[in-house]
């Protein structure tokens, strides 16, 4: 969600609304190109929307992320005036559910194309516990802590971290690089070669991550948010969250016991924080706990704290500091 750049209101406008709506094109995509000398002008709403963007779109497109770097993206607000230029955007792509600001924003701008890539794959309900192992767990005071503090910043509880799985990420691509060839018919064969050429990157990324976690001595992480339960779905792990999909919420007192009860018993050997999160609670239960701390990033947001510069490498770096705390037989 965060770029690395000054965005220009407008763009801005452009990229978040790009990732609102699904596949819905309205207008005639020919004259979309016609902006910013022949390039599609979006408005993606946060960075993984954005890098995505800008990987099909190419050359072809003037991409503008909402949300600039180091600002949490479920905090982001948009500004009158960046509300207002949201309809001059010849796209927007965003993800309903996660930033309510920009859902309303994309709501009111009359944009030709909306993309809503919460749309293009499919959404689950996540709480504090995610993962093969929670079916199977029953950490007396927990089962009802877990019921209790579930919270959630999306309609309905649909946990939007899609992004974190690659498999996932890859099907988000594949509409986004669809919507875009609607809009810009003129440059459809080369969104579609730039989106083939994504999700095979994106296939040897879940690769690398099948093969690395396939034969952990642990299988349980501890988080400060409930970001990670997707990639901990398809990987065969376990995400037990401190404060469940809120970033900002606090965890009540038996979470906390609970936790520190499961890191025992289930080998748990380090507590992971965010750069964009304050790390204060992860490092008070690392403590009382004697655990270690390591950065699991959430991939929100690229800054000078981001254990690498792109979507791609700050995973691989996500998958060394999984690997190190888990642990191989």
């Amino acid at each position: 969600m965060n770029v690395r750049r000054l965005i220009p209101t407008a763009a801005l406008s452009c990229a978040a609304l790009l990732g609102l709506t699904a596949l819905t094109a309205c207008g005639s995509g020919s004259a979309a190109a016609d902006r910013k000398g022949g390039r599609l002008d979006v408005v993606a709403s946060f960075y993984p929307l954005q890098f995505l963007t800008e990987q099909i779109g190419g050359d072809h497109v003037s991409v503008t992320g909402l949300t600039k770097p180091g600002v949490e993206p479920h905090d982001l607000e948009i500004s009158a005036k960046q509300t207002a230029k949201l309809g001059d955007a010849d796209a927007v792509v965003y993800l309903k559910g996660l930033q309510p600001a920009v859902d309303a924003a994309v709501k009111q701008a009359e944009v030709k194309t909306k993309v809503d890539a919460s749309t293009l794959t499919s959404m689950e309900k996540h709480g504090n516990e995610v993962g093969g192992h929670a079916a199977a767990h029953d950490h007396a005071a927990g089962e009802e802590d877990h019921a209790g503090h579930g919270h959630s910043h999306s309609e309905g509880g649909d946990d939007p971290h899609i992004w974190l799985d690659p498999v996932k990420y890859a099907e988000v691509a594949k509409g986004v690089g669809a919507a875009l060839a609607k809009a810009d018919p003129a440059h459809a064969a080369d969104y579609t070669k730039n989106t083939d050429a994504l999700v095979t990157k994106l296939g040897g990324l879940d690769k690398e991550y099948a093969a690395a976690l396939k034969n952990t001595k642990a299988k349980v992480f501890i988080t400060t948010h409930a970001a990670f339960g997707y990639l901990a779905e398809r990987y065969g792990l376990t995400e037990e969250a401190i404060n469940g999909l809120d970033p900002d919420s606090e965890p009540s007192p038996a979470r906390i016991k609970d936790l520190q009860k499961m890191a025992k018993a289930d080998g748990v050997t380090t507590v992971f924080y965010e750069t964009l999160v304050s790390d204060k609670t992860a490092k008070t239960l690392a403590s009382d706990a004697s655990l270690k701390t390591d950065v699991l990033d959430p991939l929100e947001g690229i800054t000078d704290k981001s254990k690498g510069t792109d979507y791609f490498s700050v995973m691989r770096s996500n998958l060394t500091a999984l690997t190190t705390a888990l642990g191989t037989k």
